[in-house]
């Protein structure tokens, strides 16, 4: 989660320094778009890994709590 903070205050810089420089405006918005980008996919990533974590626990304690035929 700290990524996706840093790449969104990366994004946010890039923002405030397009509205301060015209002639390279569409460079510095391409790299805010790019940081935002990158913050999805950190998002993405570690909301899988909690809910693939949590996919695992389920499934360990069904097997766990299933009867066993005799």
């Amino acid at each position: 989660m700290e990524n996706v903070r840093r790449y969104r205050a990366l994004a946010s810089l890039c923002r405030q320094q397009a509205a301060y420089r015209p002639l390279q405006n569409w460079e510095l918005l391409g790299q805010a778009e790019h940081f935002e980008h990158l913050a999805e996919i950190e998002l993405k990533a570690h909301f899988a890994a909690c809910n693939g974590h949590r996919d695992e626990d389920a499934a360990a304690r069904a097997t766990r709590e299933a009867p066993v035929a005799a």
